[in-house]
């Protein structure tokens, strides 16, 4: 069977990017044993990673770039934000155990939509937040080998609308690696 819209695939990769000395760092990597699971075309991917994967089937290798502006766009600097330090108080106290540089938090904006942030610097009366993705501006590389396509189930379609993007990812979890470079499809 060959990758095509909703389809279940599931694969291994890798993701990386280009280090400042113009090597490829990896940045992600799935195995045999904790795939990456996800319906083909159901906007849990980017669009571009869905498109190079597309009439792929079982056994298959790729290996594509993605480029920034088709991944999670340039870096930008005013997306970076001071936020008033009581907004990450409990009962009145601050949750330094949580909110700390380099630690990631989920936020939630105006509309409603959950966003992770990454701690910059706790100040005395403020908290600076970067709201860019982990991996804008940057381009994407990916390889890897598709370990099945199939028609979901009933079931399979329940559990993974219900759990999150598959491959050990859910909503809960997104930020500490997960769903990163998959797309973050369910964040």
């Amino acid at each position: 069977m060959k990758i095509s819209e909703n389809k279940l695939v599931i694969l291994q990769y890798k993701l990386s990017v280009k280090a400042e000395n113009g090597e490829l760092e990896l940045m992600e990597e799935t195995t045999p044993e904790q795939p990456l699971q996800y319906f083909h075309g159901m906007g849990m991917m980017l669009p571009k990673f869905e498109e190079n994967l597309e009439g792929l089937g079982e056994g298959d290798k790729f290996e594509f770039m993605i480029p920034v502006v088709d991944a999670y766009g340039e870096y930008e600097e005013e997306s970076v934000i001071e936020l008033p330090k009581n907004i990450f108080m409990i009962d009145g106290e601050f949750d330094s155990e949580k909110v700390f540089p380099g630690a990631i938090v989920p936020l939630v904006d105006n509309e409603g939509n959950r966003i992770n942030a990454e701690i910059v610097e706790v100040k005395a009366e403020t908290v600076q937040v970067d709201l860019n993705h982990p991996l804008a501006g940057e381009d994407l590389y990916f390889s890897g080998r598709i370990i099945s396509v199939t028609q979901p189930t009933e079931e399979e379609l329940h559990a993974m609308m219900h759990h999150g993007c598959g491959g050990g990812c859910s909503c809960d979890s997104c930020g500490d690696g997960g769903c990163s470079g998959c797309g973050g499809g369910c964040c």
